[in-house]
């Protein structure tokens, strides 16, 4: 951390700047430069609930802290125990997760389900609860999704990844599904993120967009906080420019590897917005480094209810994986 002072510090506030940082920080090492004080602690976490009472000590104008001693839990973590969860595809270290948008009946999920697993992906996306801009548009079957979900991965074997939009929802997702996604919407639910953090079950986190590494990787320290270190990080995009805004930020799936060991995949289906686009998305991020995929696929993309546009049909899946495995 370093502790930078505002001009014209005094002696006098500078030495109780120092004897101030000692008694919030014991064993602290601290070292004087011109104008501020670099200071360093085996116990990072201390720092954010002590920072405002250095902050509030006359002399001192603003802190500023590494990505270490702001997600300290987070950067130390160790590669989550994924194996089992992801079948074949963990073997070759990456991660594919595909499906409908959303789960709108039993018929044609089941039956994306079963071509899905011929195709060789790793888990099932099963969404049944549907955070949308609008209260007409389609929410999502709900709790009743649940049956299908059970259906498919008894079809399957197949993990299944299905997003919680509210705390109450958690029970339910753990008992019929395998890994708890928390969408870009709610990357910054603290409520949500604690709850999951505690449901036993793996979390798939979305990058809300615009917001920093910093950002998503504090709310990743909110889950391994609060008890869950089995965590997937999901890159999916942002705004940049109209007419054509949305797109993979490639630049923040490699700075995640680098500061992390979590592995780190990207959902180029909501970056790209069109499915014509989305194959070279996904390239990207596989020559970018990611760990895996989430792909938007259904039988009839065109009948979808919701984000038919960017949704794979499955043969489009099959042939995209193809050019996966060139690569990866």
């Amino acid at each position: 951390m370093i502790i930078r002072f505002k001009p014209g510090c005094r002696a006098a506030e500078l030495n109780r700047i120092q004897d101030k940082i000692a008694d919030l920080l014991p064993g602290a090492a601290l070292a004087l430069g011109r104008g501020f004080i670099s200071v360093r602690t085996c116990r990072p976490e201390l720092l954010g609930e002590r920072l405002a009472l250095i902050e509030n000590l006359p002399g001192v104008h603003k802190t500023e802290l590494s990505l270490k001693e702001t997600c300290p839990r987070t950067l130390a973590a160790p590669p989550p125990e994924l194996a089992g969860l992801f079948k074949k595809n963990a073997a070759k270290k990456f991660i594919i997760i595909a499906g409908p948008c959303a789960i709108e009946d039993e018929a044609s999920y089941l039956a994306a389900a079963v071509r899905l697993k011929a195709a060789g992906v790793g888990a099932l996306r099963a969404a049944l609860f549907k955070p949308r801009t609008s209260p007409y548009s389609f929410q999502g079957v709900g709790g009743k999704g649940f049956a299908i979900i059970k259906k498919a991965k008894s079809r399957t074997g197949l993990a299944a990844v299905t997003e919680a939009t509210s705390e109450t929802q958690l029970a339910d997702i753990s008992r019929f599904c395998d890994v708890v996604q928390i969408g870009a919407r709610n990357m910054r639910n603290y409520e949500l993120l604690k709850a999951a953090a505690v449901s036993g079950k793996p979390v798939l986190l979305k990058r809300a967009p615009g917001a920093t590494l910093k950002e998503w990787l504090l709310s990743a320290e909110y889950l391994i906080k609060y008890g869950n270190e089995n965590i997937i990080l999901c890159e999916r995009g942002d705004s940049f420019s109209k007419p054509d805004p949305r797109g993979l930020d490639l630049k923040m799936i490699r700075r995640a590897l680098t500061a992390a060991a979590l592995p780190v995949i990207a959902d180029p289906s909501h970056a790209a917005g069109d499915n014509d686009l989305v194959p070279a998305q996904a390239l990207a991020a596989v020559r970018a480094g990611a760990d895996g995929l989430m792909l938007e696929t259904a039988l009839n993309p065109e009948s979808a209810i919701m984000d038919g546009r960017q949704t794979l049909t499955i043969p489009a899946f099959a042939g995209l994986l193809k050019e996966i495995r060139k690569l990866r």
